[in-house]
């Protein structure tokens, strides 16, 4: 496989930081209350091909919502079928579609679920699901089975059981705070949340999972910052997928997150015919270092139903990596991800860099694609040094 994309596709700005349309004063309640949600509406600010009006109108008929917020439409070309960010945003006929190893509920999250709103896959966190609203439903959903679906963000009460059982369970040390997106809620009721959470002994660091930076970017206020600073060691976890999603707003936003004092790190996940080559993600990832993002994960797609017009082949995924290695600061590359399905966990991927193992040396190859050689320690057997003097010892 090489690493011209196959998906043709109009030539773009890498990392414009270009201002959108939408009037920078409007606020993040003013952009929830305008929201595309309906097939009537979207029609009347985007221009639709026959595919993507019949799409919208089954996939609404289906009961998976639609929702865009102003701004992030306005980063669109409405002109370009295939602009990255319509193709995240605007149902496709390929979601009806259904293709084998598909699964509703690709993570394994229900049979990981020990009390109600709770997920647990690794034995030191759990995620906790506070709503299950967005301010954009992204169409490569991992969770469209629930997103949108169950009366919003959840009361104290409906988590209670879920604390409960953190209190009983000494072994998890940190919570993610998921949904849907936890910034769409208000900030009193979020820090309510957060509250909760901190009441729990030995939880030691929260993560929060948004998008809010990237497509609400106005719901970054200096007033949210500050409460987030108050549950401090706090970390925010966004989803940039594309350069042109890098806009001074969504920079801002995650400046103010880090002025407080609260790290940023991102998620991108790979997207065939969207961000599936390694200039397109060398620019998000130096643009997000730029503005103190670190990029976290690079993650495969979920073998989510009605998603296999995304995923890209896993070696695509390791090509890049061997692409991008090299001329990326360890700062700005991520890790490659899979998280597998049912569960199991996620495993990281990389390039194989050995070339044979001898017992007094080892070759690897370097991202110029030398083959070096590096000389194994002598085998010899040296005795652990013993740190406590003879005093201590009695």
């Amino acid at each position: 496989m090489t690493l011209d994309n196959p998906v043709r596709r109009r030539s773009l700005p890498l990392a414009a930081e270009t201002a959108p349309t939408t009037p920078p004063r409007s606020s993040w309640r003013d952009q929830a209350r305008n929201a595309i949600t309906s097939l009537a509406h979207l029609e009347r600010v985007l221009p639709l091909s026959e595919t993507e009006r019949a799409a919208t109108h089954s996939l609404l008929r289906a009961g998976l919502p639609l929702s865009i917020t102003p701004y992030y439409l306005s980063l669109c070309d409405p002109s370009d079928p295939r602009d990255p960010i319509r193709l995240q945003c605007v149902p496709q006929s390929a979601e009806l579609e259904s293709y084998p190893g598909e699964l509703n509920d690709p993570l394994g999250e229900q049979a990981h679920s020990p009390a109600p709103n709770l997920i647990q896959r690794y034995p030191d966190r759990a995620l906790l699901l506070v709503t299950d609203r967005c301010s954009v439903y992204c169409r490569f959903c991992t969770r469209a089975r629930m997103v949108g679906q169950d009366g919003g963000a959840r009361s104290e009460e409906r988590l209670r059981p879920a604390i409960h059982w953190l209190k009983a369970h000494p072994e998890v040390r940190e919570v993610i705070v998921s949904g849907g997106d936890p910034l769409v809620m208000n900030t009193a009721r979020l820090e309510r949340v957060l509250t909760l959470i901190q009441s729990v002994p030995h939880i030691e660091l929260i993560r929060i999972g948004t998008r809010a930076p990237v497509v609400l970017p106005m719901r970054i206020t200096p007033s949210l910052c500050r409460m987030l600073r108050r549950f401090a060691p706090l970390w925010v976890m966004t989803h940039f997928n594309h350069p042109r999603e890098w806009t001074p707003q969504a920079r801002a936003a995650c400046e103010r997150l880090a002025d407080h004092g609260i790290p940023v790190m991102n998620q991108t996940v790979l997207l065939r015919g969207i961000n599936d080559d390694p200039s397109t993600l060398e620019a998000l990832f130096r643009g997000l270092v730029r503005g103190r993002v670190r990029p976290y994960y690079l993650l495969q797609g979920d073998v989510m139903r009605g998603t296999n017009h995304f995923r890209t082949p896993l070696q695509r995924g390791v090509e890049i990596m061997a692409a991008l290695q090299g001329k990326l600061s360890g700062i700005a590359l991520p890790k490659f991800i899979v998280d597998t399905p049912a569960g199991a966990g996620k495993v990281h991927l990389a390039p194989d860099v050995i070339v044979r193992t001898e017992a007094s040396q080892t070759w690897l190859k370097t991202f110029r694609g030398e083959v070096v050689a590096y000389p194994e320690p002598t085998q010899t057997h040296v005795a652990p040094a013993n740190l406590l003097s003879s005093a201590e010892k009695s």
